[in-house]
Protein backbone atom coordinates (compact mmCIF):
# COMPACT_ATOMS: atom_id res chain seq x y z
CA UNK A 1 0.00 0.00 0.00
CA UNK A 2 1.05 3.38 -1.13
CA UNK A 3 1.23 5.65 1.93
CA UNK A 4 0.17 8.55 -0.37
CA UNK A 5 -2.90 6.32 -1.98
CA UNK A 6 -3.83 6.25 1.67
CA UNK A 7 -3.24 9.79 2.87
CA UNK A 8 -5.17 10.54 -0.43
CA UNK A 9 -7.99 8.91 0.09
CA UNK A 10 -8.57 10.00 3.86
CA UNK A 11 -8.11 13.39 2.46
CA UNK A 12 -11.06 12.66 0.04
CA UNK A 13 -13.35 11.38 3.10
CA UNK A 14 -12.41 14.29 5.54
CA UNK A 15 -13.27 16.47 2.88
CA UNK A 16 -17.05 15.20 2.04
CA UNK A 17 -19.89 17.93 3.06
CA UNK A 18 -20.63 17.34 6.87
CA UNK A 19 -24.09 18.50 6.81
CA UNK A 20 -26.90 17.53 4.11
CA UNK A 21 -30.35 16.62 3.81
CA UNK A 22 -30.72 13.69 2.50
CA UNK A 23 -31.92 14.66 -1.43
CA UNK A 24 -28.02 16.74 -1.47
CA UNK A 25 -26.37 13.93 0.26
CA UNK A 26 -27.96 11.51 -2.29
CA UNK A 27 -26.43 13.28 -5.06
CA UNK A 28 -23.21 13.67 -3.21
CA UNK A 29 -22.87 10.04 -2.76
CA UNK A 30 -24.13 9.10 -6.30
CA UNK A 31 -21.19 11.07 -7.76
CA UNK A 32 -19.03 8.22 -7.03
CA UNK A 33 -20.34 6.83 -10.21
CA UNK A 34 -18.76 10.14 -11.93
CA UNK A 35 -15.62 10.10 -9.76
CA UNK A 36 -14.78 6.33 -11.00
CA UNK A 37 -16.65 5.13 -14.28
CA UNK A 38 -16.92 1.69 -15.23
CA UNK A 39 -14.24 -0.05 -17.09
CA UNK A 40 -14.33 0.76 -21.35
CA UNK A 41 -15.67 -3.07 -21.56
CA UNK A 42 -18.47 -3.75 -18.63
CA UNK A 43 -22.00 -4.05 -20.66
CA UNK A 44 -24.68 -2.46 -18.52
CA UNK A 45 -28.74 -3.54 -18.84
CA UNK A 46 -31.32 -2.33 -17.12
CA UNK A 47 -33.69 -4.95 -15.65
CA UNK A 48 -36.45 -5.20 -13.31
CA UNK A 49 -36.49 -8.39 -11.01
CA UNK A 50 -39.69 -9.56 -9.66
CA UNK A 51 -40.66 -5.81 -9.89
CA UNK A 52 -37.33 -4.38 -8.70
CA UNK A 53 -35.59 -1.78 -10.60
CA UNK A 54 -32.09 -3.58 -11.06
CA UNK A 55 -28.80 -3.22 -13.57
CA UNK A 56 -26.67 -5.93 -14.80
CA UNK A 57 -22.93 -5.90 -15.29
CA UNK A 58 -21.30 -8.34 -17.47
CA UNK A 59 -17.72 -9.19 -18.83
CA UNK A 60 -16.08 -11.48 -21.06
CA UNK A 61 -14.90 -13.04 -16.81
CA UNK A 62 -18.51 -14.33 -16.66
CA UNK A 63 -18.83 -18.23 -16.59
CA UNK A 64 -21.65 -19.03 -17.67
CA UNK A 65 -25.26 -18.88 -15.71
CA UNK A 66 -23.49 -17.71 -12.47
CA UNK A 67 -24.69 -14.86 -10.94
CA UNK A 68 -23.52 -11.95 -8.14
CA UNK A 69 -26.77 -10.48 -6.75
CA UNK A 70 -25.48 -7.19 -5.34
CA UNK A 71 -26.97 -4.64 -2.55
CA UNK A 72 -25.61 -1.06 -1.94
CA UNK A 73 -24.79 0.55 1.72
CA UNK A 74 -25.47 4.09 2.41
CA UNK A 75 -27.49 3.68 5.67
CA UNK A 76 -30.79 2.09 4.05
CA UNK A 77 -30.89 5.81 3.07
CA UNK A 78 -28.56 6.60 0.65
CA UNK A 79 -26.45 4.94 -2.45
CA UNK A 80 -27.16 3.86 -5.70
CA UNK A 81 -27.16 2.29 -9.07
CA UNK A 82 -24.51 4.50 -10.12
CA UNK A 83 -22.95 5.15 -6.79
CA UNK A 84 -22.07 1.32 -6.61
CA UNK A 85 -21.81 0.77 -10.96
CA UNK A 86 -18.01 0.82 -10.48
CA UNK A 87 -17.46 -1.48 -7.14
CA UNK A 88 -20.53 -3.97 -8.32
CA UNK A 89 -19.38 -4.59 -12.08
CA UNK A 90 -15.85 -5.11 -10.91
CA UNK A 91 -16.41 -7.63 -8.08
CA UNK A 92 -18.67 -9.29 -10.61
CA UNK A 93 -15.32 -9.57 -12.64
CA UNK A 94 -13.18 -10.92 -9.59
CA UNK A 95 -15.88 -13.12 -9.27
CA UNK A 96 -16.39 -14.34 -12.82
CA UNK A 97 -19.70 -14.08 -12.57
CA UNK A 98 -22.52 -11.10 -13.75
CA UNK A 99 -23.55 -8.80 -11.43
CA UNK A 100 -26.88 -7.91 -10.61
CA UNK A 101 -27.06 -4.77 -8.43
CA UNK A 102 -30.11 -4.18 -6.79
CA UNK A 103 -32.15 -0.79 -6.55
CA UNK A 104 -34.30 -1.23 -3.45
CA UNK A 105 -36.48 0.59 -1.86
CA UNK A 106 -35.41 3.43 0.56
CA UNK A 107 -35.51 5.07 3.65
CA UNK A 108 -37.76 7.28 4.97
CA UNK A 109 -39.63 6.68 1.86
CA UNK A 110 -39.97 3.17 1.99
CA UNK A 111 -38.85 1.97 5.97
CA UNK A 112 -38.20 -1.10 6.87
CA UNK A 113 -38.61 -3.66 6.29
CA UNK A 114 -39.11 -2.43 2.27
CA UNK A 115 -35.22 -3.20 1.21
CA UNK A 116 -35.98 -6.52 2.59
CA UNK A 117 -38.90 -7.15 0.65
CA UNK A 118 -37.35 -5.81 -2.39
CA UNK A 119 -34.44 -8.52 -2.40
CA UNK A 120 -36.69 -11.09 -1.55
CA UNK A 121 -38.75 -10.49 -4.31
CA UNK A 122 -35.60 -10.17 -6.43
CA UNK A 123 -34.42 -13.90 -5.28
CA UNK A 124 -37.45 -15.50 -6.19
CA UNK A 125 -37.50 -13.73 -9.77
CA UNK A 126 -33.80 -14.90 -10.55
CA UNK A 127 -35.24 -18.69 -9.65
CA UNK A 128 -38.34 -18.10 -11.66
CA UNK A 129 -35.76 -17.45 -14.65
CA UNK A 130 -34.29 -20.78 -13.99
CA UNK A 131 -31.11 -20.33 -11.94
CA UNK A 132 -30.23 -22.64 -8.82
CA UNK A 133 -29.51 -21.39 -5.85
CA UNK A 134 -26.41 -22.53 -6.61
CA UNK A 135 -25.65 -20.56 -8.95
CA UNK A 136 -26.05 -17.51 -7.46
CA UNK A 137 -24.08 -15.38 -4.85
CA UNK A 138 -24.77 -12.19 -2.13
CA UNK A 139 -22.67 -9.84 -1.91
CA UNK A 140 -23.07 -6.10 0.18
CA UNK A 141 -21.32 -3.41 1.43
CA UNK A 142 -22.27 -1.71 4.94
CA UNK A 143 -25.95 -1.40 4.86
CA UNK A 144 -26.03 -3.49 2.20
CA UNK A 145 -23.87 -6.52 3.73
CA UNK A 146 -26.37 -6.31 6.49
CA UNK A 147 -29.04 -6.75 3.96
CA UNK A 148 -27.43 -9.61 2.58
CA UNK A 149 -27.34 -11.37 5.90
CA UNK A 150 -31.15 -10.59 6.67
CA UNK A 151 -32.12 -12.02 2.92
CA UNK A 152 -30.65 -14.85 3.87
CA UNK A 153 -31.98 -15.89 7.13
CA UNK A 154 -35.15 -14.79 5.34
CA UNK A 155 -34.69 -17.00 3.08
CA UNK A 156 -34.07 -19.96 5.72
CA UNK A 157 -37.72 -18.77 7.53
CA UNK A 158 -39.62 -18.90 3.99
CA UNK A 159 -38.16 -22.39 3.49
CA UNK A 160 -36.03 -21.57 0.47
CA UNK A 161 -32.83 -23.04 -0.42
CA UNK A 162 -29.57 -20.46 0.57
CA UNK A 163 -27.31 -18.92 -2.31
CA UNK A 164 -24.02 -20.41 -2.57
CA UNK A 165 -22.59 -17.95 -0.11
CA UNK A 166 -21.76 -14.12 0.51
CA UNK A 167 -19.02 -11.81 0.61
CA UNK A 168 -19.66 -9.03 2.86
CA UNK A 169 -17.53 -5.66 2.58
CA UNK A 170 -18.23 -3.75 6.31
CA UNK A 171 -21.18 -5.15 7.11
CA UNK A 172 -23.86 -3.24 9.49
CA UNK A 173 -25.82 -5.39 11.18
CA UNK A 174 -25.95 -3.88 14.49
CA UNK A 175 -28.46 -0.92 14.66
CA UNK A 176 -27.76 -0.53 18.27
CA UNK A 177 -24.45 0.25 17.45
CA UNK A 178 -23.47 -1.71 20.51
CA UNK A 179 -19.73 -2.47 19.82
CA UNK A 180 -16.93 -0.23 20.93
CA UNK A 181 -15.48 0.85 17.74
CA UNK A 182 -18.87 1.93 16.66
CA UNK A 183 -18.30 4.87 19.50
CA UNK A 184 -14.85 5.99 18.23
CA UNK A 185 -15.88 8.21 15.19
CA UNK A 186 -18.26 11.18 16.63
CA UNK A 187 -19.32 11.59 12.79
CA UNK A 188 -20.75 7.81 12.99
CA UNK A 189 -22.65 9.02 15.68
CA UNK A 190 -24.39 11.69 13.89
CA UNK A 191 -24.73 9.89 11.12
CA UNK A 192 -26.97 6.34 13.17
CA UNK A 193 -28.68 9.68 15.28
CA UNK A 194 -30.26 10.74 11.69
CA UNK A 195 -30.29 7.32 10.05
CA UNK A 196 -32.14 4.83 12.57
CA UNK A 197 -35.63 6.39 12.70
CA UNK A 198 -35.61 6.84 8.90
CA UNK A 199 -35.55 2.86 8.88
CA UNK A 200 -38.60 2.94 10.75
CA UNK A 201 -41.93 4.61 10.76
CA UNK A 202 -43.02 6.98 12.99
CA UNK A 203 -45.07 4.49 14.99
CA UNK A 204 -42.46 2.28 15.23
CA UNK A 205 -39.61 4.48 16.61
CA UNK A 206 -38.69 2.14 19.30
CA UNK A 207 -35.68 -0.19 20.40
CA UNK A 208 -37.47 -3.37 19.96
CA UNK A 209 -37.37 -2.17 16.10
CA UNK A 210 -33.35 -1.64 15.91
CA UNK A 211 -32.92 -5.16 17.76
CA UNK A 212 -35.43 -7.28 15.72
CA UNK A 213 -33.50 -9.70 14.18
CA UNK A 214 -34.00 -9.00 10.38
CA UNK A 215 -32.87 -5.35 10.97
CA UNK A 216 -30.06 -6.30 13.15
CA UNK A 217 -29.40 -9.56 11.56
CA UNK A 218 -26.45 -9.93 14.10
CA UNK A 219 -29.12 -10.76 16.60
CA UNK A 220 -30.64 -13.42 14.44
CA UNK A 221 -30.76 -17.15 14.49
CA UNK A 222 -28.02 -17.65 12.06
CA UNK A 223 -28.21 -21.53 11.38
CA UNK A 224 -28.60 -22.98 8.10
CA UNK A 225 -27.14 -19.67 6.51
CA UNK A 226 -24.60 -20.34 3.46
CA UNK A 227 -20.50 -19.71 4.09
CA UNK A 228 -19.73 -15.95 4.54
CA UNK A 229 -16.53 -14.52 4.13
CA UNK A 230 -15.99 -10.74 5.70
CA UNK A 231 -13.98 -7.62 4.90
CA UNK A 232 -13.72 -4.90 7.49
CA UNK A 233 -11.50 -2.16 7.95
CA UNK A 234 -9.28 -2.21 11.48
CA UNK A 235 -9.49 1.35 11.88
CA UNK A 236 -13.70 1.93 11.17
CA UNK A 237 -16.29 1.72 13.24
CA UNK A 238 -18.20 -1.00 11.84
CA UNK A 239 -15.12 -3.23 13.27
CA UNK A 240 -17.29 -4.46 15.94
CA UNK A 241 -20.02 -5.29 13.74
CA UNK A 242 -17.66 -7.63 11.48
CA UNK A 243 -16.29 -9.37 14.34
CA UNK A 244 -19.90 -10.31 16.10
CA UNK A 245 -21.41 -11.28 13.28
CA UNK A 246 -18.62 -13.28 12.53
CA UNK A 247 -18.60 -14.82 16.25
CA UNK A 248 -22.51 -15.48 15.91
CA UNK A 249 -22.54 -17.24 12.63
CA UNK A 250 -19.39 -19.34 13.96
CA UNK A 251 -21.55 -20.52 17.09
CA UNK A 252 -24.23 -21.07 14.37
CA UNK A 253 -22.20 -23.83 12.95
CA UNK A 254 -22.08 -21.02 9.93
CA UNK A 255 -18.49 -21.36 7.84
CA UNK A 256 -17.18 -17.97 8.01
CA UNK A 257 -14.18 -16.08 6.83
CA UNK A 258 -13.27 -12.90 8.30
CA UNK A 259 -10.76 -10.54 7.66
CA UNK A 260 -9.42 -7.39 9.39
CA UNK A 261 -7.19 -5.10 7.38
CA UNK A 262 -4.45 -2.69 8.55
CA UNK A 263 -4.96 0.57 8.14
CA UNK A 264 -8.47 0.16 5.70
CA UNK A 265 -11.16 2.78 6.17
CA UNK A 266 -14.66 2.03 6.05
CA UNK A 267 -16.02 -0.12 2.71
CA UNK A 268 -12.21 0.77 1.45
CA UNK A 269 -12.69 -1.71 -2.01
CA UNK A 270 -15.23 1.26 -2.72
CA UNK A 271 -11.95 2.89 -3.76
CA UNK A 272 -10.69 0.43 -5.59
CA UNK A 273 -9.65 2.98 -8.52
CA UNK A 274 -7.36 5.04 -6.43
CA UNK A 275 -6.18 2.73 -3.42
CA UNK A 276 -4.11 -0.60 -4.18
CA UNK A 277 -5.61 -2.17 -1.23
CA UNK A 278 -9.24 -1.87 -2.79
CA UNK A 279 -7.90 -3.43 -5.73
CA UNK A 280 -6.07 -6.27 -3.89
CA UNK A 281 -9.21 -6.65 -1.53
CA UNK A 282 -11.44 -6.97 -4.82
CA UNK A 283 -9.58 -10.02 -5.87
CA UNK A 284 -9.29 -12.06 -2.63
CA UNK A 285 -13.36 -11.52 -2.53
CA UNK A 286 -13.47 -12.70 -6.45
CA UNK A 287 -11.72 -15.36 -5.37
CA UNK A 288 -14.19 -16.54 -2.65
CA UNK A 289 -16.77 -15.80 -4.92
CA UNK A 290 -15.77 -17.77 -7.47
CA UNK A 291 -14.88 -20.67 -4.77
CA UNK A 292 -18.39 -20.20 -3.24
CA UNK A 293 -19.73 -20.70 -7.15
CA UNK A 294 -17.07 -23.29 -8.33
CA UNK A 295 -20.16 -26.53 -7.51
CA UNK A 296 -22.53 -24.63 -9.94
CA UNK A 297 -19.96 -24.51 -12.84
Amino acid sequence: MSQSEIDALEALLRARPKALDTPRRRAAYDALGDRFPVASDVRIEAQTLGGVPCEASLTDAARGQDTLVYLHGGGYVYGSLKSHRHLASELGRAAGARAIAVDYRRAPEAPFPAALDDAVAVWRALLDQGLAPQQIALAGDSAGGGLAVALMVRLRELGLVQPAGAVLFSPWVDMLASGVSSRLSPMYWRAQKLMMPRCTTASRVALSVYEAPLASPVRADLRGLAPLAVFVGATETLLDDAIALARAAGMADVAVRLEIWPRMVHIWPNYFPMLAQGRQALAVAGAALREFLAPSS
